[in-house]
């Protein structure tokens, strides 16, 4: 039997993570943490409908293989489909900061929420989301909910399935536009091998035009499945992420996300622990998630899921940084580095291929290892100028390179 109190513990956080990260990371932390779902709830734990995975034959030609609807002029009309975010939910500010992208060259955009229980109440709260949040790029792009049997708008150039799950209804859409598949990491990875591992893989074999996240991605996707792909380079915002302060630092931070797997959390504790053996007098910062429910073994601030604007601060008290990525590598490390941090990351081609920053610090995933390179970083007699050189080493990267990268990558795929 589940307590009462684990049930509403669950359910409060559940509702947190939906109102912040949006739908599908709400139910992929239901899925996770509740083992006794997963057994007698499988079917309805998945993120795409049984008749939705029986409608797809990736191993026979799409409908859409052939003849694709070619466009009269130089603007082209995409339509995206995405689950409907939240406000903390890094991916889906990803996704939007490119439609901007997209609409600044000339092009334009709709969004399709793709939902199994659409609300009026949803839609609008996502609306005004995008229009208010300082963490959204601003959009003119619609804002609807998809509906499969209506589908996407017949004048419509290009589908981008934005995750998995709507790389299903992307591919079931009626329409003959090309398909496209916006990815940011290879979510197989997100889940133990099983059904929603395969269903997920099964969506690189699909037949669309991946542009990803960093090369790694591309190279993976391209190498294991056969996808025509491009990729842009990752960024960091330096109107949020900079060099204030020019003096010693005596703190770290860890970006903590206990509620995403890929994050590991659980490790970072472990390396935090060995750290603090090591330097007590160190500040160990923590944010990404509020961790005031865990037993930590060792002292820390607890800053929880910070707005963006207020990061910045944090970030400037700190000599080193822990980002942990077992997938494609975060956002994190370049903002950290404009900020004047010290990324340390575990080893890995995934993290490694996606920037040749020398800067950043990779390191074999041990946790003594990693505290003791955390230490080394701490204990830099030239920290304050070190800082200053990592803040520069990153000037150059800016958003607006990454999408040039993409929309020249869907202009000639469209094109030529």
């Amino acid at each position: 039997m589940v307590s009462v109190n684990r049930l509403q513990t669950m359910w409060r956080t559940g509702r947190r993570v939906y109102r912040e990260d949006g739908a599908l990371a709400a139910a992929a932390l239901v899925v996770e943490k509740t083992p006794f779902l997963r057994r007698g709830l499988r079917q309805a734990s998945l993120l795409v409908s049984i008749e939705e995975a029986r409608s797809v034959d990736w191993t026979t030609s799409p409908h859409f293989a052939d003849a694709p609807p070619v466009p009269s002029g130089t603007t082209l009309n995409t339509a995206w489909i995405m689950s409907p975010p939240g406000k903390s939910s890094g991916g889906h500010q990803n996704i939007v900061r490119f439609i901007s992208f997209l609409e600044a060259a000339g092009h334009t955009a709709r969004i399709y929420l793709r939902s199994e229980r659409p609300k009026p109440s949803e839609l609008e709260r996502v609306r005004e989301l995008l229009a208010m949040s300082s963490s959204y790029s601003r959009t003119v792009a619609s804002v609807e909910y998809y509906d499969p049997a209506r589908g996407v708008d017949g004048d419509t150039h290009a589908i981008f399935a934005t995750g998995w799950e709507t790389a299903y209804a992307a591919y079931l859409d009626r329409s003959r536009a090309r398909r496209f598949y916006f990815v940011q990491d290879f979510e197989p990875m997100f889940y133990p091998v099983g059904s929603d591992y395969l269903l997920a893989e099964n969506t690189y074999r699909f037949g669309f035009h991946g542009i990803t996240a960093g090369r790694w991605l591309a190279q993976k996707l391209r190498d294991d499945f056969g996808m025509e792909t491009d990729y842009f380079d990752f960024a960091a915002d330096q109107r949020h992420y900079s060099l204030t302060n020019t003096g010693r630092r005596d703190a770290i931070f860890f970006y903590a996300r206990p509620v995403t797997a890929r994050r590991a959390f659980e490790f970072g504790v472990a390396v935090l622990a060995e750290f603090a053996a090591m330097r007590p007098d160190v500040q160990i910062n923590l944010a990404g998630w509020d961790v005031s429910t865990y037993d930590l073994p060792f002292e820390y601030v607890n800053h929880s899921d910070l707005d963006i604007e207020q990061l910045n601060e944090v970030y400037n008290q700190c000599a080193a940084g822990l980002v942990l990525s077992l997938t494609n590598m975060s956002l994190l490390p370049l903002e950290l580095m404009a900020a004047g941090v010290v990324p340390v990351v575990n080893a890995g081609d995934n993290n490694a291929m996606v920037t040749d920053n020398p800067h950043i610090h990779y390191v074999d995933a041990s946790p003594r290892a990693i505290a003791r390179e955390l230490v080394s970083l701490v204990e830099r007699e030239d920290s304050a100028q070190h800082a200053k050189t990592i803040s520069e080493s990153v000037n150059g990267l800016n958003w607006q390179h990454s999408g040039t990268q993409f929309v020249r990558a869907l202009e000639r795929a469209m094109y030529e």
